[in-house]
C-alpha cells in the first residue's frame, strides 16, 4: 500500500507499524514506520504489478505489492515480506538491485528493485489484490497506474535498464593501503575478496557509485594479477573472481567492455591514471580505492 490507502480489513492493531501517520495538512499515510514495496523484474516477462482492490485508495489502479514496515524491520525486509504475503514472491528467487526512497520527513516509501533469478508465478494470497500480472516494461505506462507509482515509474524504469557491475582492480586497491600486503600478496588478496563478499550481501550507498537510488547491490567482480592470482581459486559467495592471464589492466578493460555490451552499467575501482583513461574510453565510470576502502571499514 502507499500514501492514503485504506488498510486491509483487520489490519489496524496487528503490528505497531499498522497505523496512520498524519501530516500537518491533514494528509494520511499508511505505516507508522513508513512503507515499502517490491518492484520485481523478470527480463522475459516484465515487472510484477498488482491490481488494487476497490476499497483501497485509488482502488482499481495498478501498483506494486507492498505495505507498512513493521516495528524493528528494515524497509528491504518489509518490502520482501509484504511481497511474499501479497503475491507469494519467494525471496530465494530474487536478486536485490537497488532501492529508491520517497522521504516526506514524517513518512517515507521505499521501492526495492530486484531481478528475478528463478521464474515464479504470483499467487493472490490476501484480500489486497484483484489481479497479479507480469507486465512488459513497454506496456506499463499504458496501464491505469496508482499516481504514486506512476510518478516514480520513469526513474525506476531507468534503474531497471541499468543493472550494475562493480569491477575491482585488486592490485591497485590492495596496494593503496600500507598494511604489509607485500609480505603475503595471496593473503592480502583473500582478505579483500572476503570483505567484498560481505559487501555484495549488504550492498552500499548508491551515491558512492555515482548512480541513482538510495542503496545498491551491484554484481562485484575482482581482478587479480601476478603473485596474488592463486587467491582467485578460493570461492567467495557473492563475488566473481578473475585471475588475469597477463596484466590486470587489460583484463579489467576487456571485462568492462563485455559487461557494457551486456547492457550493464560498469563502475571500476582503481587509482591508476592510465587505466582510468582506458576504462572511461570503454564507457565505464571510475571511483578511487579510498571510496571502496571506506565502505569496507
Amino acid at each position: 500500500m502507499s500514501a492514503a490507502d485504506s488498510p486491509p480489513p483487520g489490519a489496524i492493531g496487528r503490528d505497531p507499524g499498522d497505523a496512520w501517520v498524519e501530516s500537518p495538512d491533514g494528509r494520511r499515510y499508511w505505516g507508522r514506520f513508513g512503507a515499502a514495496g517490491l518492484l520485481a523484474h523478470d527480463p522475459q516477462r516484465g515487472v510484477l504489478l498488482q491490481h488494487r482492490v476497490g476499497w483501497s485508495h485509488f482502488g482499481g489502479t495498478w501498483g506494486i505489492p507492498g505495505g507498512a514496515i513493521q516495528q524493528g524491520e528494515t524497509a528491504v525486509d518489509g518490502a520482501l515480506r509484504e511481497a511474499a504475503e501479497e503475491s507469494g514472491a519467494p525471496r530465494a528467487s530474487l536478486v536485490l538491485q537497488r532501492t529508491s526512497v520517497l522521504d516526506l520527513g514524517i513518512w517515507s516509501y521505499t521501492t526495492v528493485l530486484a531481478a528475478v533469478r528463478e521464474p515464479f508465478e504470483p499467487v493472490i494470497a490476501d484480500a489486497e489484490s484483484l489481479e497479479l500480472r507480469w507486465v512488459p516494461i513497454d506496456e506499463v505506462e499504458a496501464m491505469p497506474l496508482h499516481p504514486g507509482f506512476g510518478g516514480s515509474w520513469p526513474a525506476l524504469r531507468a534503474m531497471l535498464a541499468e543493472p550494475l557491475t562493480l569491477l575491482v582492480d585488486g592490485a591497485n586497491v590492495v596496494g593503496s593501503r600500507p598494511d604489509g600486503w607485500w609480505r603475503d600478496r595471496v593473503g592480502a588478496a583473500e582478505r579483500l575478496a572476503a570483505a567484498l563478499g560481505g559487501l555484495a550481501g549488504d550492498g552500499l550507498p548508491a551515491a558512492s557509485l555515482g548512480v541513482g537510488g538510495a542503496h545498491a547491490w551491484p554484481s562485484i567482480e575482482l581482478v587479480l594479477e601476478g603473485a596474488a592470482r592463486p587467491a582467485a581459486e578460493r570461492e567467495v559467495p557473492g563475488l566473481v573472481q578473475h585471475a588475469a592471464p597477463a596484466d590486470g589492466d587489460g583484463a579489467l578493460v576487456e571485462l568492462a567492455r563485455e559487461r557494457i555490451a551486456e547492457g550493464r552499467r560498469v563502475v571500476t575501482v582503481t587509482a591508476d591514471r592510465g587505466l582510468r583513461e582506458r576504462l572511461a574510453a570503454a564507457g565505464a565510470s571510475v571511483v578511487g580505492p579510498s571510496t571502496l576502502l571506506d565502505l569496507l571499514g
